[in-house]
């Protein structure tokens, strides 16, 4: 019969550990060092360069753009270049809130944006949903940077006509 085996060292269990770990960590830095680096998308342009952000063309004011998937937040047909969207004042409200969309004929926020996180109704707009530009972006035209194979989702291609842009 054999003797029952003694506890590991705590010692030995820390070095051991920290030894398998390290090891562990130079690994994946001399395999992410071996990979090529893929082509950036801004091209040989640093980050530090310029952007041409601003030269691009933004839509003018027209109908609302459909939508090509469900949960989709609407793209924004207009530009908002200079908008003041801070914590103390949101301009889009000034047309898109439910007291005066009629009136500017834009579209009325969803109900959605003034729910809390528990689902609870509130008097003015969630603060998850007061910075529009976090989810709402203008459409602009430009060519796509990469291949785009995306088709509609199914039945968002039913309920709406197909974008022609």
């Amino acid at each position: 019969m054999k003797p029952p085996r003694t506890p590991a060292h705590p010692l030995k269990i820390a070095v051991t550990t920290w030894l398998i770990t390290w090891l562990t960590a130079a690994s994946f830095c001399a395999t992410a060092q071996d990979q090529p680096k893929p082509p950036a998308p801004r091209g040989n342009v640093s980050i530090e360069a310029t952007s041409n952000a601003e030269t691009l063309r933004v839509e003018k004011d027209r109908p609302p753009i459909a939508r090509d998937f469900t949960h989709q937040p609407p793209l924004i047909p207009h530009s908002v270049k200079g908008y003041n969207i801070t914590k103390n004042f949101n301009q889009c409200m000034d047309c898109h809130s439910p007291a005066r969309y009629k009136e500017t004929h834009a579209t009325k926020l969803g109900e959605t944006h003034f729910r809390g996180r528990e689902g609870k109704e509130l008097a003015n707009i969630s603060p998850r949903h007061y910075f529009c530009t976090q989810c709402h972006v203008p459409q602009i035209e430009m060519k796509p940077l990469v291949t785009n194979t995306f088709k509609r989702a199914e039945g968002m291609r039913q309920a709406q006509p197909a974008r022609t842009d």
